[in-house]
C-alpha cells in the first residue's frame, strides 16, 4: 500500500504499523515524534497503530544540541 511520508509518496507493507514504517526507514522509535492525518502518535502506540493507505505521516527526529 502507499502512504505519503514527510510528503513523499512511500510503498509498504499492507500489514504495517507505525513501529515498522519507523524501523524501516532506519530511525530510533526513542527520538522520533509521529504525525498520522493531523493526530500525534503516542510513542507507546507506536506498535499498536495500524496504517492504512494513503495515511499521511510527518516524522520528526529529535535531536539534542548545546
Amino acid at each position: 500500500m502507499t502512504v505519503t511520508v514527510n510528503g513523499a509518496p512511500r510503498e509498504i507493507d499492507d500489514h504495517a504499523t507505525v513501529l515498522d514504517l519507523v524501523r524501516d526507514l532506519g530511525l530510533s522509535d526513542a527520538t522520533i515524534v509521529v504525525q498520522r492525518n493531523d493526530d500525534i502518535v503516542e510513542r507507546e502506540q507506536f506498535a499498536a497503530t495500524p496504517l492504512a493507505p494513503n495515511d499521511v505521516l510527518e516524522l520528526v527526529r529529535l535531536v539534542g544540541g548545546g
